[in-house]
């Protein structure tokens, strides 16, 4: 239970005084502004600089209270209700759910909770393409599919269907579409929808696809996107576009490619491409940010080239159930499935839905860092490609090893990898952390990688760390590296053990396993030999058994002394 008021309203916390008691119309007004954003808590008997005043005398029985908001909203919103007593005032916690959708009260008032400019927030009409948008962000309802008003048939450009025929062959697609007419074509891939007089009107899909230009301009006036490089905060190249998808992806890479210096790599007798940004993770990326984005939402897609990194952002965030948390084994929840879908069997992107994993692989391959999405939030979608020079003794291997198994390897093992390098060593916990999966999954990844040869475990079961192995520090000539972080020799073993005991007088098996990052067995036979050598005598027995310094030890401390 709630005992203490917020210090002050934010976008899931709302003030209201109940002095002079709060009409129920607006209590629930307030509920359905709270439901349609992100849910959250709404304080009755609290002035809006957070201070108690207390409850009104009807409103101080609150049995009915959860009732009577659920009668008045549409759909019903069940909320919480719990009494808080501040300083000897009464006041009420109301909790209020996020709703998966669109909620109004009884009498049709739509609002929804949003933050203003100066950061304090308020209670918004929401417009009717506001209330589509969040519909299709839960998917409830597919805008890319829905007729454009105002559209007709001639404002589909005839060479733009050549071109999307054309993409078929060229990204491999579905070949069954080039078999069709146009009016086959337009059904196969939702750029049409019938009607119930027979005829067809183009869809959202049809008219981003094969539209005119200037039919998009007037019909679709949120579709914009830019390329921009930026060299040390320089501008270099700037140019905002609204051509259809298939001619936005080809003119921008296009204009991206002669900022994508490449490098060869000679693997045997194949010469291996090693570009500063992979080019299959670069279209996956932009095709993702014009496909999901909002299209109900002003801005453009932006895919900006930054000294350090290529950063591609979208207007709309997430969809929901798809987290940060999930993104690497959520299923595909596309905000636009009909364009999502044509553009799968059209081939421009990953057919399985599974484009993320593609983004993955075409920077962790290489050896560098994984894709950033931090700067995600509910407004707009961020992905950051580090361009940070390639590894090309990693790639080397890389590609040895897929070679040998005649497939790639698993993206989990990619991550694995990646995340070895930067933290040297890993649990197996860590790890089903970054890939998002269970620490079942985590372990076979990491067990299959020791298997290959790219991984050392160190340790016993419980508190056993994994290290890349000798061979692959090897490969990349940091030779030192690995005997920094492979451990220590028995005679180091020793002498951190003997140090460790001078310092504290004692040690414990499990102190000594854990300082040395070794198995019991490996501990118990450690020890022995110190005390077989006189460096160490045991004392006592069972759980309070011990290790303290001993004689010839001693001995030789006194000298040194």
């Amino acid at each position: 239970m709630k005992t203490l008021i917020p210090q002050t309203e934010s976008l899931t916390v709302e003030f209201k005084s109940d002095r002079k008691r709060l009409p129920d119309s607006e209590l629930v007004e307030a509920v359905v502004c709270l439901a349609n954003a992100e849910g959250g808590e709404l304080w009755l008997g609290v002035e809006d600089d957070g201070t108690p005043t207390g409850l009104h005398a009807d409103h101080r029985l609150l049995a009915g209270l959860a009732g009577m908001v659920a009668a008045r909203t549409s759909p019903s919103v069940s909320v919480a209700v719990s009494a808080v007593e501040i300083a000897g005032v009464s006041v009420a916690c109301i909790q209020v759910p996020k709703a998966h959708g669109e909620v109004a009260t009884q009498s049709g008032v739509y609002l929804r909770r949003r933050i203003k400019h100066d950061g304090t927030p308020e209670c918004a009409p929401m417009l009717p393409h506001e209330r589509t948008s969040r519909a299709s962000s839960f998917g409830l309802v597919d805008v890319s599919a829905q007729p454009v008003a105002g559209a007709t048939l001639a404002d589909f450009d005839p060479l733009e269907r050549e071109r999307l025929r054309q993409a078929v062959k060229q990204y491999g697609g579905d070949r069954v579409l080039l078999e069709l007419d146009d009016e086959a074509l337009d059904g196969a891939l939702s750029l049409t929808a019938r009607q119930p007089d027979g005829s067809r009107l183009p869809t959202l899909t049809g008219l981003l696809l094969v539209g005119r230009e200037t039919a998009l301009q007037q019909l679709v006036p949120t579709h914009e996107f830019a390329f921009q490089v930026l060299a040390q905060q320089a501008v270099k190249f700037n140019e905002f576009r609204r051509y259809p998808l298939l001619k936005a992806v080809d003119w921008l890479e296009t204009n991206f490619r002669p900022y994508n210096p490449e490098e060869e790599l000679q693997v045997g007798l194949f010469r291996v491409p090693v570009p500063m940004v992979d080019m299959g993770a670069f279209r996956e990326a932009v095709a993702n940010a014009l496909i999901h984005r909002d299209y109900h939402r002003l801005g453009a897609v932006h895919v900006r080239l930054e000294d350090d990194a290529l950063v591609v952002s979208n207007p709309g965030g997430l969809v929901d159930g798809v987290t940060l948390a999930n993104l690497l084994v959520t299923e595909p929840r596309p905000r636009n499935r009909a364009l999502a879908d044509a553009m799968k069997r059209i081939g421009v992107v990953e057919r399985s839905g599974r484009g993320v994993d593609t983004i993955y692989r075409g920077l962790l391959k290489f050896g560098r860092p994984a894709p950033d999405y931090t700067r995600t939030d509910a407004h707009n979608v961020v992905l950051r490609l580090p361009t940070i020079p390639a590894d090309l003794e990693f790639r080397r291997l890389v590609v040895d090893e897929e070679r040998r198994r005649n497939a790639e390897l698993p993206i989990d093992s990619l991550i694995a990898l990646g995340a070895l390098r930067e933290l040297k060593r890993l649990t197996v916990e860590e790890l089903a952390h970054r890939i998002q999966r269970d620490v079942a999954s985590a372990k076979r990844t990491l067990e299959a990688l020791t298997e290959a040869g790219f991984v050392e475990a160190h340790g016993a079961t419980r508190g056993r760390t994994y290290m890349l192995s000798a061979s692959v520090y090897g490969a990349v000539a940091d030779k030192a590296a690995y005997t920094r972080q492979a451990g220590f020799s028995p005679i180091q073993h020793e002498q951190m053990v003997l140090s460790y005991v001078r310092q504290h007088g004692r040690i414990k098996r499990a102190e000594a396993m854990e300082l040395c990052r070794l198995s019991e067995g490996q501990v118990k036979h450690l020890l022995k030999r110190l005390c077989k050598a006189g460096m160490l005598t045991l004392e006592g027995s069972g759980p309070a058994a011990h290790y303290r310094i001993g004689a010839s030890d001693q001995m030789v401390s006194d000298q040194i002394g």
